[in-house]
């Protein structure tokens, strides 16, 4: 490739790891466009039709780049650089994703740059805010992924912790379908539980007082269950429901703050990054907040459209990498797994 990625260069970034296609446009280090279109027909079944999604994707990713394009009021021709998520995700869907972007690399000859899709919720806070001081501590959780990261640079970082078996927003989506109420879980939860008494069932909180950074939510949908089953033995009535859901919340929400904030003083990082889909919990975000002030600590939680998967965190970091000279070659691969063997050391 001929071009050379400079602070003023146009990057086109593509995100398409899960159910949500994203394409959005850089002009600089100004984010001119942010395009995301979420398949809610998921929502029938409970959960991701993997098949059904990268379905969705094809039919969809030119659409969404056009749009994204004509956002920035740019064309193809503007762009010197491609970004794309290459991992982790579903496999069918990182391929529509990644073959879209190798394709118009290769037709317009740009440099193309693989990025994992955890770095994109890393470094999402970026976008807005380029006060973040490195070193920061990251908590990335939602429905596939609940880690902590040490990160000490736009290229280094460690993974201090992670979940030994479902993720914070997959719990929230099973304890919501065990009570009966829609997918994704997290939302119905957050509102019902608004209304509920946090205090009112004591949910474990499992793996609080290990010497360690790692989490484990499994019990707790377990003791839900339990809960349901063995102690009311019938449907739970309204305020049943409004409590069940605040105190699970709140053995989430207590157990993410709790650890984070210890890893925090741990590593010395005043600054705390918190991004992926679990970031838009209210509880969760309240409950840090109070508690990292009484620490002297500052909390950087991307906006609502940056919490979930899209583009502009992938263009984020993407940036930040050509910006570095790295690329990558038109012959990489997707990737499934997550950071946690790579990175973890």
């Amino acid at each position: 490739m001929t071009q050379i990625f400079t602070t003023s260069s146009t990057l086109l970034a593509i995100e398409s790891s899960c159910d949500e296609t994203s394409a959005a446009i850089y002009q600089g280090s100004e984010l001119r466009s942010n395009i995301i279109s979420s398949q809610l027909f998921h929502t029938k079944f409970g959960g991701i039709v993997p098949e059904l999604a990268s379905r969705a994707h094809v039919q969809g990713i030119s659409t969404i780049i056009a749009e994204s394009l004509r956002e920035a009021d740019v064309s193809m021709v503007d762009v010197d650089a491609i970004a794309v998520t290459q991992r982790p995700g579903l496999a069918g869907s990182l391929v529509v994703g990644t073959n879209f972007a190798k394709g118009l690399a290769l037709k317009y000859n740009l440099p193309i740059v693989a990025v994992n899709h955890i770095e994109g919720h890393i470094y999402s806070a970026f976008i807005e805010n380029e006060n973040i001081r490195f070193p920061f501590l990251a908590l990335i959780v939602s429905g596939g992924h609940t880690s902590l990261f040490h990160v000490e640079s736009f290229e280094h970082y460690t993974v201090i912790g992670s979940t030994r078996d479902d993720a914070a927003g997959e719990a929230f989506d099973k304890i919501a379908k065990l009570l009966g109420l829609g997918y994704p879980g997290g939302i119905h939860i957050d509102r019902l539980a608004k209304e509920g008494n946090a205090r009112a069932i004591a949910f474990p909180r499992s793996m609080l007082r290990e010497d360690n950074f790692d989490f484990s939510f499994s019990g707790l949908k377990t003791a839900v269950r339990t809960y349901v089953q063995k102690t009311l033995q019938h449907t739970p009535n309204e305020e049943e429901l409004r409590n069940i859901c605040a105190s699970a919340q709140e053995a989430i929400a207590d157990v993410l703050v709790q650890k984070t904030l210890r890893a925090a003083s741990h590593f010395g990082a005043n600054d705390i990054v918190v991004a992926g889909g679990v970031a838009a919990n209210s509880r969760l975000r309240a409950l840090l907040r109070d508690e990292a002030k009484k620490q002297g600590r500052q909390i950087f939680i991307p906006a609502m459209a940056y919490c979930t998967d899209n583009a502009a965190m992938i263009g984020c970091i993407g940036r930040q990498k050509l910006l570095h000279g790295v690329h990558s070659p038109l012959t990489f691969t997707i990737g499934v797994g997550s950071l946690r063997a790579k990175y973890r050391g």
